[in-house]
């Protein structure tokens, strides 16, 4: 996509941005406050009316079509590790609405963001430092075992870092680890929202987001390395087919 915006998008981005920091810092500040007082069973579920405005907002405002192939591929009532490619912040709203409840690997600064690391921290995440590679592996491992041992789905996104639309990065084993580990399969899912809602900018672009949701990779009687291979095989395919 072209970096040169048009007046509509410079319009929408302005817009949104507003719109997307009121309903953060309103969600950031009271939605936390009054999650003491909630069930565990409701505090996703709360949360995600957040993330449905957002990602409303965000098609009306800037003008973004969403296709979605695959949804019947979703599990109903089991835990699965969900797997994506990662080159948007828009894929972080999307994927905690599509599979519910569900607990995100992330990189523990994330939790100390005014507002956002508030909300974030009602749905149980696992918080990880970056800089100490073993460790949070064995964190991933335990934490996320516990996590779908409990009926809740684990999100990881193997790239570990955001790649702009296009590129290619590296996919570590930490995915495929515990679902070999917890005996759970893997939802595989791949999308291109990065050419509409760029990371590290402000910008945002009209257009349209493909999102790809594959079959089940079940785990049992795999080794982790035929469980990877199956599911990068599929992704780095579906990421070609939808640049």
């Amino acid at each position: 996509m072209s970096s040169k915006m048009s007046f509509r998008s410079w319009i929408g981005s302005i817009l949104f941005l507003v719109c997307y920091s009121v309903l953060t810092g309103f969600t950031g500040v009271f939605v936390p406050a009054i999650a003491v007082l909630m069930p565990t069973a409701w505090k996703q579920p709360v949360l995600n009316v957040h993330n449905h405005i957002l990602l409303y907002l965000f098609r009306v405002i800037c003008g973004v079509r969403v296709e979605i192939e695959g949804l019947e591929n979703l599990p109903k009532g089991r835990p699965v590790v969900l797997v994506s490619n990662h080159q948007s912040e828009w894929e972080t709203y999307l994927l905690q609405v599509l599979t519910t409840p569900i607990s995100t690997v992330l990189k523990k600064e994330l939790l100390s963001i005014p507002f956002f690391g508030w909300g974030l921290r009602m749905v149980q995440p696992i918080a990880i430092d970056r800089s100490k590679k073993a460790g949070a592996l064995k964190q991933i491992l335990k934490q996320g075992k516990e996590r779908i041992a409990s009926g809740r789905s684990v999100l990881i996104f193997p790239e570990g870092t955001r790649a702009k639309p296009g590129q290619e990065k590296p996919f570590n084993k930490g995915a495929a680890m515990l679902a070999a580990s917890a005996k759970a399969p893997i939802l595989p899912m791949v999308h291109n929202a990065g050419h509409v809602w760029p990371s590290r900018t402000w910008k945002r672009y009209s257009g349209e987001i493909k999102v790809s949701i594959g079959k089940v990779i079940e785990s049992e009687g795999k080794s982790t390395s035929e469980i990877h291979e199956e599911m990068e095989t599929w992704m780095r395919s579906a990421m070609r087919q939808n640049p």
